[in-house]
C-alpha cells in the first residue's frame, strides 16, 4: 500500500490525511465506509489505512485530482463516521498511487528504496533500544534491594509503580525533550475516552494523560508502555497515577 506523510500546513494536493477515525472498526470495513463517503467527490486512486499502533485511527484518501480533494475537504471536515468526527488535512507528500498515475517510475522506485532504508534504520534503532531495556532489567534484578530504594524505588510498604491498580489517569516518564503536548496527544489520543494531556512545567520528561474512564487508560498503558520516542529512540515509562 502507498505511504505518505502528513502536515497541518501542507499545500492543497490530491491526497487527504484523515484522522480521528474509530480504531475498533476492522480495516477492510473502514476502507469500504471511507470509499462510500469520499467517492462522491471524484475518482479515488487509493485508500490507505493500517492497523499498526502508530497508524490506527488514520487513513489517506488519494484522488486523481486536486479539485476533488478540495471539495471533500470543504464538505467533510468534522463529518462523523462511526460516531466520531473526522479531521482532514492535506498530505505533505504525494502518494505512490499519484506518482504511478503520473507515470514517474523513477520517482516511485526511489521512494520505495528510501522507505525500505528508513524501515531498516528504524528497526535497527528499535533492536538497540530493546537490548538496552533488557540490560537495564537484568541490572535491576541483580541489584540489592537497598540500592534500588536509593535509586528511587518504592519505599518499604509502598506498592511499586508497575503494580498500582488501574485508574483513568496515566503517569508518563522519560518523555523526550523534542516531544510536546501535541505529540503526546497524537499518541494517546487514539485510545477511547481520551480527555487531556497535562505536562509538568518544572519537570521535563513528565506528563499526565487523563481518560474519561478506566478502560481507555488500561488500553493506552498496555499499548504505549516501553514505546520508543524521539531521535534517540527513548523508551517511555507509563504507569497509573498513584492515588
Amino acid at each position: 500500500m502507498a505511504e505518505v506523510s502528513m502536515s497541518d500546513g501542507a499545500t492543497p494536493n490530491s491526497t487527504l490525511y484523515v484522522r480521528g477515525l474509530e480504531e475498533r472498526v476492522k480495516i477492510p470495513d473502514l476502507i469500504v465506509a471511507l470509499r462510500e463517503i469520499f467517492e462522491v467527490f471524484g475518482t479515488i486512486l487509493d485508500i490507505v489505512a493500517k492497523k499498526s499502533l502508530k497508524r490506527r485511527g488514520q487513513a489517506f484518501i488519494v484522488f486523481d485530482n486536486v479539485n476533488s480533494a478540495q471539495d471533500a475537504m470543504a464538505d467533510l471536515q468534522g463529518f462523523e463516521l462511526f460516531d466520531k468526527p473526522m479531521t482532514l488535512q492535506y498530505a505533505k507528500s504525494k502518494s505512490d498511487a499519484s506518482i504511478k498515475a503520473e507515470g514517474n517510475e523513477k520517482e516511485l522506485a526511489a521512494r520505495k528504496k528510501e522507505r525500505a532504508e528508513r524501515k531498516e534504520r528504524e528497526q535497527a534503532a528499535e533492536d538497540e533500544a530493546q537490548k538496552k531495556r533488557k540490560a537495564a532489567d537484568e541490572d535491576d534484578d541483580a541489584a540489592p534491594v537497598a540500592k534500588k530504594v536509593a535509586k528511587g524505588a518504592a519505599p518499604a510498604g509502598q506498592v511499586p509503580d508497575e503494580y498500582l491498580p488501574p485508574n483513568k489517569i496515566l503517569f508518563v516518564r522519560d518523555v523526550p525533550e523534542d516531544y510536546d503536548m501535541e505529540n503526546l496527544k497524537v499518541i494517546f489520543g487514539r485510545f477511547a475516552g481520551f480527555k487531556e494531556v497535562r505536562t509538568v512545567p518544572s519537570r521535563k520528561g513528565l506528563a499526565f494523560i487523563e481518560y474519561e474512564a478506566e478502560e481507555g487508560a488500561v488500553q493506552a498503558k498496555e499499548r504505549t508502555n516501553g514505546m520508543t520516542l524521539g531521535a534517540a529512540a527513548t523508551p517511555i515509562r507509563v504507569t497509573y497515577q498513584r492515588q
